[in-house]
């Protein structure tokens, strides 16, 4: 058994004696912490933080990490107290060790909420220091090689959350060990036969390829010496839940996906990596299209290397990766090669860029949170940000932006900063305009215009794929449905108020405070944006307010004086106000409001037969009028009968063109062999401009009935 003096001669290697004391005293305490408890398996429940600490000193984690990782389940399951650990182990331990715990003293209904808010804690106390999710990431692993004491449900739930949430994580940070292992033991208890048949078919096929793949690295080999090059050729083996998923994606047999050798050849220096990139692809013919410069361009996670494909012989293809040992380090430790470098006293500038990107990423995972509306959207945006395959375009200053395979112009405002996203109108890809749904592709250059007034669009959520813009858009659009809400509610709470001869500004003092006293209300804009959204109507709390300012206890009695006068609308006023797509009304029709509960008001024409439910509560229509100063086009829908013939669409496109609109959907049904129906919906400014394009209609002579539709 694996003990803490093995653990000791282990740290030897890279960490100065006073520092694995300190570990040891780690140890000890939590042995005694943790005494009398024991694991599902029956071990003592102690081997659990020691294989935790082992797996970090496999990482070359500093002394701090590994003395919270023997305590890390102190807190949670003792009664020992975060400032107890403080006195004895320092301020910065007793941190690690509070974000690393798992936070199950306290109960939620909800299974999937308590674990979002889990990771929610976990994502602050990763922004105060990043140690706290590779600690979090070794203690995942341990547990996920013990899991076969639990229930098979169990088993699959805890192995779920590990590939959907820290198997990505660990890939996000570039931990290549410890995301390999985590997917491939999820993999193994969610599809237990799958990935023994897959394990057994792989030995098998390594047994019978293992000449062929020793012929191959003394080749690659070979080459390497002839040219004088120092370098390391080693075989590169795929894992499970990587052969599964390409078999399962690519539609592809387990010998197609195994007939593909792979090879890593380790160098000293990048100049070499590039020397040696020419030698394989003199020895063998490279594969067009094949070739990705990870060393110019890393990824997000500072991954670094030469990527290419080559044809063998019979044409066997050969996969090469090219890296220098520090790559090759990073590859392995991601974000823990930060501390690896420091162990060794050298702040190496591989690392340390690892470690920036890292915080960079947890300063995103910040922002989103706060935008987010719950814990559950928050861990959702997570999800989908990350690890998708990447792309890479330019700022028009040459800097490289990294975005998820199938990313937007939007995404791409987002992710430079969250204002340009939320007033982008425009952009221009490698100098041409294009639209804002575009897709980008690597190597592109954007340029993003923007305008002080403008906002998010509802519509950008259909085609936007990252999870800040997502977030971001949502917030924005949240913000501005609220502060258009406030707005229209105090319209129409002086709307009512005027009914009493009084507003909200000639109100003393007390009355509006006493009001919000008796909802429990602690704003006056809750109460505002409350009968904005419809879900109070303006009159019954006018006529509260003056009843409070008489002195009632209840409203104030008889009718009050004078008529309600219309509000004027200007088709321009968002989120608040909605035009009813049963009757489609235009600037110059007779129309009437209804006040609807979480959208606001939606306006009618007067004679839509919708409204016949709606007159049996009469506090909730208001009378509308529009303004005489309105620029917006508004839809409407016209239903033509007309003989059929060739060319029709084309003719009635030029028509509606000439008078000024635009077709924004047609549908033709053909009635005969001599008659079709023609649904259009048109993009008019108001009554008069319909009225003209009607006219013209009409003078076409194979143009029968012209109805304006209504619900």
């Amino acid at each position: 058994m694996f003990t803490i003096d093995d653990l000791a001669d282990r740290l030897g290697g890279y960490l100065p004696r006073d520092e694995i004391q300190q570990v040891k005293r780690a140890f000890y305490y939590a042995e005694q912490a943790h005494d009398g408890q024991r694991r599902r398996s029956g071990e003592p429940y102690v081997t659990h933080p020691l294989a935790v600490a082992n797996i970090l000193a496999n990482m070359h984690m500093d002394h701090q990490s590994l003395m919270a990782a023997m305590l890390h389940d102190v807190i949670e399951d003792t009664g020992i107290s975060k400032q107890a650990l403080a006195q004895q182990f320092g301020q910065p331990v007793a941190e690690l060790v509070d974000g690393v715990s798992k936070l199950t003293q306290i109960t939620f209904e909800d299974k999937a909420v308590a674990q979002a808010e889990n990771f929610q804690k976990m994502v602050l106390a990763m922004s105060r220091d990043i140690r706290v999710i590779i600690v979090k990431l070794a203690d995942r692993l341990h547990n996920m090689r013990t899991l076969g004491a639990l229930r098979p449900e169990k088993k699959r739930r805890i192995a779920r959350e590990t590939l959907e949430i820290y198997a990505r994580i660990a890939s996000r940070l570039g931990i290549n060990t410890i995301r390999v292992e985590l997917e491939d033991l999820s993999f193994q208890a969610l599809y237990p036969m799958r990935a023994e048949r897959i394990k057994h078919a792989v030995s098998r096929a390594r047994g019978h390829r293992r000449s062929t793949i020793r012929q191959l690295q003394n080749n690659l080999q070979q080459s390497l010496d002839d040219e004088g090059l120092t370098g390391t050729v080693i075989g590169r083996q795929k894992h499970l839940l990587s052969i599964y998923r390409k078999m399962r994606d690519q539609r592809k047999s387990f010998a197609e996906i195994m007939d593909v050798f792979g090879f890593r050849i380790i160098t000293e220096d990048v100049d070499s990596c590039y020397r040696i990139l020419g030698v394989v692809h003199n020895l063998y013919k490279p594969v067009p299209g094949r070739f990705k410069d990870y060393i110019a361009i890393p990824k997000a996670n500072g991954y670094q290397s030469l990527h290419t494909t080559l044809f063998g012989r019979g044409g066997m293809p050969i996969e090469v990766q090219i890296r220098t040992r520090e790559m090759e380090a990073l590859a392995n430790n991601g974000v823990a090669a930060h501390w690896l470098y420091k162990a060794g006293q050298t702040d190496h500038p591989i690392a340390q860029g690892s470690h920036a990107r890292a915080r960079a990423w947890v300063r995103g995972l910040l922002e989103m949170q706060r935008h987010a509306g719950d814990s559950l959207e928050f861990i959702e945006h997570v999800k989908n940000d990350l690890f998708p395959d990447d792309i890479y375009v330019f700022t028009p200053k040459g800097d490289i932006m990294e975005l998820p395979q199938g990313a937007t112009v939007i995404d791409f405002a987002y992710s430079v900063h969250t204002d340009i996203g939320n007033s982008c109108i425009a952009c221009r890809i490698d100098r041409h305009l294009a639209p804002l749904s575009t897709r980008l592709d690597s190597g592109q250059t954007l340029e993003i215009i923007t305008a002080p007034g403008a906002r998010p669009n509802l519509a950008w959520l259909n085609f936007v794929i990252t999870a800040k813009a997502r977030s971001a858009i949502r917030h924005a659009l949240k913000h501005q449905q609220q502060t258009e809400a406030v707005q229209l509610g105090r319209r129409l709470l002086n709307k009512a108020l005027a009914q009493f001869e009084t507003s909200l500004e000639e109100l003393p003092e007390g009355v509006l405070d006493s009001l919000l006293e008796e909802h429990s209300l602690t704003q006056e804009v809750t109460l505002l944006e409350s009968i904005g959204l419809g879900t109070r109507v303006a009159h019954v709390v006018a006529r509260r307010l003056v009843g409070l300012l008489q002195g009632e206890p209840g409203a104030p009695t008889g009718q009050p004086p004078g008529g309600q006068g219309p509000i004027v609308i200007n088709g321009a006023e968002g989120m608040v106000i909605k035009f009813a797509r049963c009757c489609r009304p235009l600037p110059g029709d007779p129309v009437i409001g209804h006040l609807s509960v979480g959208k606001g008001i939606v306006v009618h024409r007067v004679e839509c037969r919708n409204l016949g439910e709606l007159n049996n509560d009469p506090d909730k229509l208001f009378v509308l009028e529009w303004s005489s100063d309105i620029n917006e086009d508004f839809p409407s829908a016209l239903r033509l009968e007309m003989e059929t013939r060739r060319g029709l669409v084309a003719e009635l496109a030029a028509l509606v063109t000439d008078a000024g609109a635009n077709i924004e959907r047609i549908d033709i049904e053909e009635r005969d062999a001599r008659l079709s129906i023609v649904n259009l919906i048109l993009s008019v400014r108001n009554r008069v401009h319909l009225a003209r394009i009607i006219k013209r209609l009409r003078n076409l002579s194979h143009v029968g009935r012209i109805n304006r539709l209504s619900n």
